[in-house]
C-alpha cells in the first residue's frame, strides 16, 4: 500500500512538473507587445537561429513565401486600423509572411493566421502587401528578430532582422486626424477630473 501511495505521489509530482515546464525549443516562441497610438500592436512568432547556415537564398529561398519566423505562422494584431507601409489595414489579427529577394522583401498580411508555416498559404487570402528595401547589417543577427521601433508617439517601424539582412515597414494610424482629436478630448477630460479633485480637497 505504501509503495502504491509513493508511486502515486511521484506521478502527481511529475505531472505538476510537466505542467510548469516544456521541452526546450530549437526556435523559441516570442511575443512582442507595444503601445501604438491609441491602442497596441502584438506580434507572436518563432525565432529560428542561423546556426552556421546560409539563410537567404538557401534555407529561405528567394522568390518563395516564408512564414517570417519558425513553426506556426507569425501573427500580428493591430488594436486599431493602421497605415501599413502606405496601405490601410483594418484592426484585427493577420498572418505575417515575407517573399524575400536579395535586394527587396515583399511583406504580406494574410487573413489566415492559424496555419503551420506557409504550407497552406493562399495568396487569395492576402489583405495587403508592401515591398521594402533590404539593408545589410554590419553585425550578424543570430536569432530572427521582429521589433517595433517608435518614430514618434503615433508611429513606429516594424523591423525584421536575421543573419545580415534587415527590412522595415512604416506604421502609422489610418486616420491621424481622428487620433489627434480623441487625444485632445481625453486631455480635456483628464484636466476637468483633475480640477474637480483639487476642488474637493
Amino acid at each position: 500500500m505504501k509503495k502504491l501511495l509513493f508511486a502515486l505521489c511521484i506521478s502527481a509530482s511529475a505531472f505538476s512538473f510537466a505542467q510548469d515546464y516544456s521541452v526546450p525549443a530549437a526556435s523559441p516562441r516570442q511575443q512582442v507587445e507595444q503601445q501604438f497610438s491609441m491602442s497596441k500592436i502584438t506580434i507572436d512568432y518563432g525565432r529560428p537561429g542561423v546556426k552556421g547556415r546560409k539563410i537567404f537564398g538557401e534555407l529561405v529561398p528567394y522568390g518563395q513565401v516564408w512564414r517570417a519566423g519558425a513553426n506556426s505562422s507569425t501573427k500580428i494584431t493591430f488594436g486599431q486600423s493602421v497605415n501599413f507601409g502606405g496601405k490601410i489595414v483594418a484592426a484585427g489579427t493577420y498572418g505575417l509572411f515575407i517573399v524575400p529577394t536579395e535586394k527587396e522583401w515583399k511583406v504580406i498580411l494574410n487573413k489566415d493566421f492559424q496555419q503551420w508555416g506557409a504550407y497552406t498559404y493562399d495568396p487569395k487570402q492576402d489583405v495587403v502587401d508592401v515591398t521594402v528595401p533590404v539593408n545589410k547589417l554590419s553585425d550578424k543577427q543570430e536569432w530572427f528578430e521582429i521589433t517595433l521601433n517608435p518614430t514618434d508617439e503615433n508611429s513606429a517601424n516594424l523591423v525584421l532582422k536575421w543573419d545580415l539582412a534587415q527590412a522595415e515597414v512604416a506604421l502609422k494610424p489610418a486616420k491621424p486626424e481622428a487620433v489627434t482629436k480623441i487625444a485632445e478630448k481625453l486631455k480635456e477630460i483628464k484636466k476637468i477630473e483633475s480640477d474637480a479633485a483639487k476642488t474637493k480637497s
